[in-house]
């Protein structure tokens, strides 16, 4: 049975390419319609399950999926190799980057990605709006959260609380929620204190070892595990402020890169913490520094989510009938949605402007472009990219490969 569990995750992971939509589908078909392995119900329980979890749902699907086929072993199969082929490209990626990234003939490639990656990110908008944006209130929500970051700067985890603490107290219907044994809660206790200690390991290492740059890495990338509700696409905007305005890791036309890179690889969008993580271990070390700060962020990105799925699976039944739960993290979805809108406005403003300032005026804290520095072939290839992802659908590598090309070809007249 694991021998089956390796070929069918392995052959998941290699192909898991397109956002966690397509990956989704992907495991409905080799999981529901082809293999039998979970039922319709089951896989649309486990699925809505895992979108309330911090982290990226398709990788914890995956864990589900094998947790549910062979316990905890299948669950670290599945979850493993849906994460692995991915990191490895990431990887060899950004080691390449880090050599030969400052040529001007590849900062000629990247503005064509660049481009894209503003319309890959009004694409996730357009999606997640749809889905989340279901009452006013959720409406209200996502409006303000636009405001409080872009205008006023404010956190993105005070953010979620708000908006959860907002929801709570508006009730998703009326439920009888089924009991949950007080076994099933030692188990899941005895899980989340087990797996925090091996999580939180390499940390309590570093900290004894006093490496300074590992041990921020480290501690940066956990918060960011826990509260990546909405996907990669959430916390992008606040990760991209800490890594390039509070530690000074990388540029924000790396960050840019990083995550144009990170859409044309297997597995989940955020391994970009990884690419991140390994620009600036190169910076700070070279290549040696740059492995370990890669290892290390993708250890704390997702040993969590072998927690969530081990310890909240036996419980999905119980939390399926919360209300006050089940709003919480429908204001949180709607929160992430104006979380997107700021991230695809800051993104416009630093590829289609050569220049950005910050503008500080009590507690306004905001960005503002210096309209000289307009630049028509990044408009122009993010026009291209919309008409070729929105209006034609064409797969994403394609337009990656489309624009990249058709930049490195401006930069030749």
């Amino acid at each position: 049975m694991r021998a089956e569990l390796l070929r069918v995750f392995g052959r998941i992971g290699l192909l898991s390419f397109g956002g966690p939509a397509a990956q989704i589908a992907l495991m409905h078909k080799e999981l529901v319609e082809i293999r039998n392995w979970l039922t319709e119900p089951q896989f649309l329980r486990a699925l809505s399950f895992c979108m309330l979890l911090p982290g990226p749902e398709a990788m914890q699907l995956a864990t589900y999926a094998g947790w549910k086929r062979q316990g905890i072993i299948g669950g670290l199969i599945a979850g493993g190799l849906f994460v692995l082929p991915g990191a490895v490209v990431i990887a060899l990626l950004a080691l390449t980057y880090a050599t030969y990234g400052n040529l001007p003939l590849v900062q000629a490639l990247f503005l064509g990605v660049k481009a894209t990656v503003v319309i890959i990110v009004i694409q996730a908008l357009i999606r997640m709006s749809r889905r989340a944006l279901q009452r006013r209130t959720h409406l209200f929500i996502a409006i303000a959260a636009f405001v409080a970051l872009f205008i006023f700067a404010l956190p993105f985890p005070l953010l979620i609380c708000i908006a959860a603490l907002i929801g709570a107290t508006q009730p998703d219907g009326e439920a009888d929620p089924p009991l949950a044994t007080q076994g099933q809660f030692r188990r899941s206790l005895w899980v989340v204190l087990f797996g925090g200690l091996i999580w939180g390991a390499p940390l309590l290492i570093l900290a004894l070892l006093q490496h300074d740059f590992l041990l921020d890495v480290g501690q940066f990338f956990s918060t960011l595990a826990v509260v990546t509700f909405g996907g990669a696409y959430a916390v992008l905007a606040y990760m991209t402020q800490a890594v390039v305005l509070q530690y000074g890791w990388i540029s924000t036309a790396q960050m840019l890169d990083a995550l144009g890179l990170a859409e044309t690889t297997p597995g989940p969008l955020i391994l970009v913490t990884q690419f991140v993580a390994m620009i600036a271990g190169q910076a700070q070390g070279g290549i040696g520094l740059a492995l370990l700060a890669g290892a290390l962020a993708l250890w704390v990105t997702f040993v969590p989510c072998f927690i969530w799925i081990f310890a909240g699976a036996p419980l999905i039944d119980w939390l399926e009938g919360r209300p006050r739960l089940r709003a919480a993290l429908a204001a949180v979805t709607a929160a992430v949605v104006g979380v997107i809108g700021n991230l695809s406005l800051w993104f416009a403003l630093h590829v289609f402007f050569g220049t950005v300032t910050s503008i500080r005026w009590g507690a306004v804290t905001t960005s503002a472009p210096m309209l000289s520095t307009l630049q028509p072939a990044a408009i122009a290839l993010a026009g291209i990219a919309a008409i070729l992802l929105l209006w034609r659908r064409w797969p994403l590598p394609a337009v990656l490969l489309m624009t990249a090309l058709l930049g490195g070809l401006l930069s030749l007249r």
